[in-house]
């Protein structure tokens, strides 16, 4: 009888032993000792790895301040004409009776170990026309819209003599304007401004410019610049336009 053919076991025997050899006690190509090297030398590696990123952290931790933030950026608006309940609770006057009554012009300097710093009292209604109280339209409808213009929160910083806004138009005639508070200014008791952890409630002052739009103003785009003037705050550097400084586009249509 003729013998059967037998397969060939090369090619299967060969993967089989790579996967795991009886003979060597190897699997995928390597013994438990080796394999158990290479996992320990990956668990030292990334141990420290993860060892370095701790460190790290930590130390740069330690270079920060709970209520100086180490970089300073601009904070946000207390809203706009499309959201007035943001701004209705950020100047409300029933809020600002809970807060401290300060001497007016003169520094509230709180250099105590108080954790929660005081906040002098901002109203609302300081603002009058401009208020939004008796005209929720802030003087838009009548034509003769009121700007509130604000400086933004430094942390530390007493600005030197009495600052106010001062606000130009760009053409060769003045344009009429009014300021609320007296003379657009803001008062010393003010500042300093201890940071949002210091002074959680602390309400910035705000100046409210009110464009006193003749006939011949409406249906003309108008450039308004406001500076703040009357302290060592500067106001004139070419490189920043925001500076001390802001200018706005506004045109009234009727």
């Amino acid at each position: 009888m003729a013998n059967k053919e037998e397969k060939p076991e090369g090619k299967d025997s060969s993967w089989k032993d790579f996967i795991y050899n009886p003979r060597t006690g190897e699997f995928i190509g390597r013994t438990a000792s080796s394999w158990a090297l290479i996992f320990l030398f990956y668990l030292v590696f990334y141990g420290f790895l993860a060892g370095m990123f701790s460190l790290t952290m930590w130390v740069m931790l330690q270079t920060l301040n709970d209520y100086t933030p180490k970089y300073r950026d601009r904070v946000a608006n207390p809203g706009n004409v499309n959201t007035p309940e943001k701004y209705g609770n950020y100047y409300n006057d029933t809020l600002q009776e809970q807060n401290t009554v300060c001497t007016e012009g003169d520094y509230y300097m709180q250099e105590n170990n108080e954790l929660v710093k005081n906040v002098c009292q901002f109203k609302r209604s300081q603002l009058r026309q401009c208020s939004g109280l008796a005209d929720t339209n802030f003087g838009y409808a009548e034509g003769q819209p009121c700007v509130l213009i604000k400086m933004n929160r430094i942390i530390g910083l007493v600005p030197r003599g009495d600052p106010y806004i001062n606000c130009t138009a760009k053409r060769d005639t003045p344009l009429q304007m009014q300021y609320f508070p007296s003379e657009g200014r803001f008062d010393k008791m003010y500042f300093p401004y201890y940071g949002k952890k210091a002074h959680p409630n602390y309400v910035q002052p705000v100046v409210a410019v009110k464009l006193l739009f003749s006939e011949q103003d409406y249906n003309t785009q108008l450039t308004i610049e406001c500076r703040v003037e009357g302290s060592d705050l500067r106001n004139n550097d070419e490189r920043d336009k925001f500076l001390g400084r802001v200018t706005f586009r506004i045109q009234v249509t009727k």
